[in-house]
C-alpha cells in the first residue's frame, strides 16, 4: 500500500446465516482479513438446484479478483482496487472512491459439488454459482424379529 492515509473497517457480517464468516474478528479463528474496501457487500441465495453468491464490485476487472475453494467446502472471494497513482502536479481536491483489499470467505454446506463451481463478473457485479448435490438419506432396513 501507498504512504498515503489508509484507514481499515470491521464491519459483523449482517447475515442471520451462522455459516457466513465474520471479517477482522480473529476469535473465531480468521487470519486478520481485511476490509479496506467496504463497499464489498454480499448476498447469498440458496435456490432448489444451487447456492448462488452476489457481489457488487464496480469498477473492479475480473482480473483484479479471485474466487477459490479451499479444502472443497470454504468459498473464499478477494480482491483489490488500488489507490489511482496521483502526479506530483495532480491538486486532489476530493477523494472519496475506496480502495484496498477485501477478503471473505463462506462455509458451504454438505450438499454442494465443488467440481461445479462457476463464477462470472458482469456489469460490476461477480456472480458464483455452487451447485448443489442430492443428499442421500441413509437407507432403512427393517430387521424381523424372530421369537
Amino acid at each position: 500500500m501507498s504512504d498515503a492515509l489508509s484507514w481499515t473497517i470491521d464491519l459483523p457480517d449482517p447475515s442471520p446465516y451462522p455459516m457466513c464468516s465474520k471479517l477482522s474478528l480473529p476469535q473465531y479463528g480468521l487470519h486478520n482479513e481485511i476490509s479496506t474496501f467496504a463497499g464489498a457487500r454480499f448476498d447469498w441465495k440458496e435456490t432448489a438446484e444451487e447456492h448462488v453468491f452476489k457481489v457488487d464490485l464496480p469498477g473492479l476487472k475480473k482480473e483484479e479478483v479471485k474466487v477459490e475453494l479451499e479444502e472443497g467446502s470454504v468459498l473464499k472471494i478477494s480482491g483489490e482496487r488500488k489507490r489511482e497513482k496521483a502526479e506530483k502536479t495532480d491538486t486532489w481536491r476530493l477523494s472519496e472512491r475506496s480502495s484496498g483489499s477485501f477478503l471473505r470467505r463462506f462455509n458451504l454446506p454438505e450438499n454442494t459439488k465443488a467440481d461445479g463451481v462457476k463464477a462470472a463478473m458482469e456489469n460490476g457485479v461477480l456472480t458464483v454459482s455452487v451447485p448443489k448435490e442430492e443428499v442421500k438419506k441413509p437407507e432403512v432396513k427393517s430387521i424381523e424379529i424372530s421369537g
